[in-house]
């Protein structure tokens, strides 16, 4: 039964992947479509100082491009080719001009004024079948790392992809900002939050 139960795990994955669409599920095949971000999707970078916290939340109605997804289905895993989120910089709002300003001065905006969220790969926990991981390469100011993140799908009509991804900053080649003669200072880990609604474009 155990293989049975995998089976229906990873054809309900790419069921999610594909968002719907009529696939025929196979141990091995190629596959693409096209999806959009829908508007209620939540996207935001938590940063903590020394002294308080901020959130900048991303304007998702801003996300109306539909994205490419090219896939290949390996039985265990799903690999991804050319299957990334672009975020504009000056789409995120921290609570206020002043901290605005030194959030996309923190990302060095003038030079690298989009943030890249490369989805490669999706598979499961080998010890934990109802664990699903998402291997990412995430570029930010011209600096390219891979992360893996641990994700919730929820499928409701749409599909919901949810999770969390803390990152240091300095693995970035980023400096984290000072204010107030110095007192003030910028943690080295922030978290990007995600609830994204996807549909089929």
């Amino acid at each position: 039964m155990h293989w049975l139960y995998k089976f229906k795990n990873m054809k309900r994955i790419l069921i999610f992947i594909t968002v719907l669409t009529a696939l025929a599920f196979t141990d091995s095949f190629v596959g693409s479509t096209s999806v959009i971000i829908a508007p209620n999707s939540k996207l935001l970078i938590n940063v903590k100082t020394n002294v308080n916290s901020f959130k900048c939340h991303y304007d998702v109605l801003k996300l109306n491009k539909p994205i490419s997804v090219s896939f290949k289905n390996h039985g265990d895993k799903i690999s991804f080719k050319k299957t990334t989120l672009v975020l504009e910089n000056v789409n995120f709002d921290c609570g206020g001009p002043g901290i605005n300003n030194d959030f996309k001065e923190l990302l060095k905006t003038k030079t690298y004024p989009k943030i890249f969220i490369n989805l490669r790969e999706i598979n499961k926990d080998q010890n934990n079948e109802n664990s699903i991981h998402a291997l990412v390469d995430l570029e930010i100011a011209g600096v390219t790392k891979s992360y893996t993140i641990p994700i919730e799908l929820k499928e409701e009509g749409t599909l919901f992809i949810k999770g969390v991804l803390p990152l240091n900053i300095r693995d970035f080649n980023l400096d984290p900002p000072k204010k107030a003669l110095g007192l003030i200072v910028v943690k080295d880990v922030i978290e990007i939050n995600f609830e994204l609604a996807v549909k089929k474009y």
